[in-house]
């Protein structure tokens, strides 16, 4: 909402009737500024039902001289709010003309009761109170957990996440330096709105089983948002320790995966990710940036906004059966590998090298007419190292570097059915039997592999 600020009004002098004596009035002239608060968001982090919460509350601020005049403070969930709000010993929705003295505040005590009504609440139930002062909105977010489940609100964690009921992201869940953290086969993981989990200089291992995957997605169970992208931000890996991610679905986010730097005591990679469906991201599904050194076997990589994968300012990869596909609503090729960033705000090239560059066995592919790009700045002291082998590739260009061997340039993988996600092949497909001799045993569905092995992360049996 744009700021608009209303005429702020003088109380006139009112001059009695001329006697033998004067009476002089008062400026009681109020501040024109806006107000300051103890917190931004009021979060509830134990779960209530039917009978009403503990009070909690926060301070509103005039930090000026003058008097401030809030013209409105309301609960925007008004009548229908699970919430209940006290401002200055007023109990309704909505509070008109309260006043602060200068230097001074104001508490505010808040409530909440849930009532299910034999209706299953949303994970994580929200509402705010709007307060106008000369004419501007300022709000304070009220969140709830409405359902049993294990609720991280900007916290620590390491040791093993229990499985036995929903791990619930709101803001971030961290696992700190040199700590470390497992995931279990079985866990689901619900992520808020810009939400993450963040593994900074620390160990993140994610233990899926087939068919008992840790599943990554919103916390917005409607089945509206059941394909909805962006609904939360990602795994964020901070110059990380050596971490896994095994059977996991990672769906509906920002960004998938995003593996910033490496630990440079970790001469490994920073994060090996095998059997994984990684797909319906807005932007994209793992990204590497600036070093980081990541590990893929078995695969699909899928539906992602700009990029499947996307390589920037350099970093380490190496990919054995790996499906790469566009087929969202991306204008962007499916891969997209640089080892330079332009920082426009120093007015910079950062430029890094990218020691290992490996595509073995994968598909990259999708609707465009290039789903594959690769740009370089070649200088002293930066490395560039190729090794792309037994892959189909969409490309308008079919380069003819050294580093390729044996690519299947722009043939169709004849899938099942990309709309809905089905990445299965026919068996007169060039996929069937075109790959290089692997030692990823078995695909992602556990099925063994002929020798030579087909490309991708599916084998045909």
């Amino acid at each position: 909402m744009k700021n608009k600020l209303i005429p702020f009004i003088l109380f006139s002098f009112v001059l009695g009737l001329l006697s033998l004596t004067t009476s002089c009035g008062k400026n009681n002239s109020f501040s024109k500024k806006h107000l300051s608060f103890s917190l931004d968001t009021l979060v509830f982090d134990t779960v209530f039902t039917t009978i009403g919460s503990t009070t909690q509350q926060f301070k509103i601020y005039n930090n000026e001289n003058k008097t401030l005049v809030i013209e409105e403070i309301e609960l925007m969930g008004g009548t229908n709010s699970f919430f209940r709000m006290n401002v200055d010993g007023i109990s309704q929705n909505i509070i008109k003309d309260t006043k602060i003295l200068g230097n001074d505040s104001l508490f505010a005590f808040i409530e909440v009761t849930l009532t299910t009504n034999g209706q299953t609440l949303p994970l994580i139930i929200e509402d705010s109170i709007r307060f106008r002062t000369n004419g501007v909105d300022q709000y304070v977010k009220l969140a709830v957990w409405g359902q049993d489940a294990y609720f991280h609100y900007k916290d620590l964690n390491e040791g093993t996440w229990a499985n036995d009921k929903p791990h619930v992201i709101y803001g971030y869940a961290a696992v700190d330096s040199a700590k470390s953290l497992t995931i279990p086969a079985g866990t689901q993981i619900h992520l808020h709105k810009n939400s993450l989990l963040y593994v900074y200089k620390s160990t993140l291992h994610v233990e899926g089983n087939l068919g008992n995957e840790v599943v990554f997605k919103g916390d917005r169970l409607e089945q509206m948002y059941q394909d909805v992208e962006g609904q939360y931000y990602g795994i964020y890996f901070h110059e990380a320790k050596e971490s896994t991610i095994n059977y996991a679905i990672i769906k509906n986010g920002t960004s998938g995966i995003h593996v910033y730097s490496n630990d440079n005591a970790n001469p490994n990679y920073t994060l090996t990710v095998s059997n994984t469906k990684i797909f319906n991201h807005s932007r994209y599904g793992i990204f590497i940036y600036s070093g980081g050194k990541v590990k893929a076997e078995n695969c699909i990589i899928s539906k992602c906004s700009t990029h499947a994968l996307i390589v920037l300012e350099g970093g380490d990869f190496n990919f054995n059966h790996c499906n790469l596909l566009g087929y969202g609503n991306s204008q962007s090729p499916a891969v997209g590998i640089s080892n330079f960033y332009n920082d426009f705000f120093n007015g910079t090239t950062n430029v890094g090298s990218i020691n290992e560059g490996k595509f073995y066995n994968c598909i990259i592919t999708g609707n465009l007419s290039s789903e594959f790009a690769i740009d370089t700045i070649q200088m002293n002291g930066v490395n560039l190292s190729f090794d792309i082998k037994n892959c189909l590739i969409r490309s308008e260009i079919n380069y003819t570097d050294a580093f390729y061997q044996d690519i299947l340039w722009n043939d169709n993988p004849l899938f099942e059915d990309t709309a809905q996600g089905d990445f299965l092949f026919t068996t007169n497909s060039t996929l069937n039997a075109n790959g290089i001799v692997t030692t990823v045993t078995n695909d992602i569905y556990g099925s063994p592999r002929n020798n030579p092995p087909d490309i991708g992360a599916v084998e045909l049996n």
